[in-house]
């Protein structure tokens, strides 16, 4: 799942709607690499209604996500991007987070258990964790 991100076209800005539908369709992608079950997806998710998650995947540009979604969403894509650059084998970036962890943030248990709590701030934590790893992250 190697994307390049094209820089914004000078004074285009992107619409909800395009955002969301590219994050499903890559939330999709990253979902499958990562062996997620329907319930996993929906968990990290927050939880929508599984008719409204099967509809998002069927027709993701026609999606309305909640900003609490494209929030889980923004921090998802960036914990996968992280692991890519951690971990440039794609096999290995993709095992890691089952994997249990020693860190303090995860306390034995694997990155994606963290996230599996069900809250914004789990995924927070394994973001902040991993561009701690990658030298600081964004500036």
């Amino acid at each position: 799942m190697s994307a390049v991100l094209a820089p914004l076209p000078a004074g285009r800005a992107f619409a909800t709607e395009e955002l969301a539908a590219a994050g499903l369709r890559a939330f999709a992608r990253m979902a499958e690499a990562w062996q997620l079950s329907v319930d996993e997806q929906l968990r990290l998710l927050g939880q929508p209604p599984r008719s409204t998650f099967f509809a998002w995947r069927k027709h993701p540009e026609r999606a309305s996500l909640p900003r609490d979604t494209l929030e889980r969403l923004s921090y998802l894509l960036g914990i996968w991007k992280s692991l890519q650059i951690l971990l440039p084998d794609a096999g290995a970036a993709d095992a890691w987070v089952r994997q249990p962890n020693a860190a303090p943030a995860f306390g034995g248990r694997s990155a994606l258990a963290r996230m599996l709590a069900g809250n914004v701030s789990d995924l927070h934590a394994v973001r902040t964790y991993l561009d701690g790893v990658r030298g600081g992250g964004w500036s």
